[in-house]
């Protein structure tokens, strides 16, 4: 089985191929032809060691992608030969409270991920993959659609007619961006390229700020949303960007933060800005299996496809990995078949 390896902290140029001898099944397991594999900007952090695993751990990248499954365990009934698949980004997360022994590994940094031929993984890891979504769409679901479908809906408990801000034009922010206009929400969303934002508008967005031409986005949010300010912020941790996302939520309003693009920041958030103004600050890991199966559901009732922004052949990996510092919109997936 042809695989690839990646020891976090050694960059990505220590991306390597290597031929894997096959893994035998206990009785709960299901093995998957991996179909695609899709980046993530968790997946940039592991190979810079920034992802809170020791420096040297090597493990097959990625936690995200779609298969075939070709072989099941004797025990297994969730899965049967042929279904297509997706793991969940938490192995061990399917259903209830986020809890510490359910996130306590993840695909692509604890556990061998997704950029291989195959993967061996527990019949719960698994969901079945949306009905018309092709393997390279469905392998986007994992990480940041589900993310986005937490930030929203469960953890953000979003009503049709609620104003969100999306910072950038990432993965997340873009399935966010979907979501949103398919339930209803009013997206309002950021990016330094106008090119982007039009692609942003065509997808549902009602409002676009480019924060090249606005620094002080917050203010522009205020002014568009009639000094009120959003319902929520599905804040991805950009340089600086913290505080405005608080002074940009409205009164009673909420922060979800899903991740830290730009590492640890100075400063902080004034602890007033939260109180004076009623406002939560919340932070989420992903989510669960039965929130994926939820945002599946929600994807076969609404026609959504994802956003991929480009595609890459399984020998052209290394590329995929420095597309996708380029700042993708959308999605950066790798054909695992091509």
């Amino acid at each position: 089985m042809k695989a690839y390896q990646l020891a976090s902290a050694a960059g990505i140029d220590g991306l390597r191929l290597v031929d894997r001898p096959r893994l035998p099944l206990a009785a709960n397991d299901v093995r998957v032809a991996i179909g695609a594999a899709a980046l993530n900007f968790r997946d940039q952090m592991f190979a810079d060691g920034n992802y809170g695993v020791p420096a040297g751990n090597i493990v097959v990248p990625l936690s995200d992608g779609a298969g075939e499954v070709v072989e099941i365990g004797g025990a297994v009934t969730r899965v049967k030969v042929g279904d297509h698949v997706m793991p969940g980004f938490w192995p061990k997360w399917v259903d209830g409270d986020i809890a510490p022994d359910k996130v306590a590994g993840a695909f692509g940094a604890q556990f061998d991920g997704t950029l291989a031929e195959e993967l061996v993984t527990d019949e719960q890891a698994l969901t079945i993959t949306p009905a018309g979504l092709s393997m390279v769409e469905a392998a986007t679901i994992p990480c940041a659609g589900v993310t986005a479908w937490n930030a929203l809906f469960v953890r953000g408990n979003l009503k049709p007619g609620a104003t969100v801000l999306l910072l950038g034009t990432g993965g997340v922010s873009v399935w966010a961006l979907q979501l949103a206009h398919a339930a209803g929400l009013r997206p309002i969303i950021t990016s330094s390229s106008d090119a982007k934002l039009a692609q942003a508008r065509a997808l549902g967005a009602v409002e676009t700020i480019n924060y090249a031409t606005h620094p002080e986005w917050q203010d522009e949010v205020t002014r568009l949303t009639d000094g009120r300010g959003v319902d929520l912020v599905v804040e991805v941790g950009g340089k600086g960007t913290m505080p405005r996302s608080v002074a940009a939520t409205r009164l009673g309003g909420t922060v979800i933060v899903v991740g830290a693009r730009a590492g640890v920041q100075e400063g902080g958030v004034d602890p007033g800005a939260l109180i004076g103004g009623a406002k939560t600050l919340a932070g989420i890991m992903v989510g669960s299996r039965a929130m994926q199966e939820d945002l599946v559901r929600f994807i076969e009732a609404t026609g959504i496809r994802p956003v991929i922004d480009r595609r890459f052949a399984f020998t052209d990996a290394l590329d995929a990995y420095r597309h996708l510092q380029t700042g993708a919109f959308g999605k950066v997936v790798i054909d695992v078949t091509g």
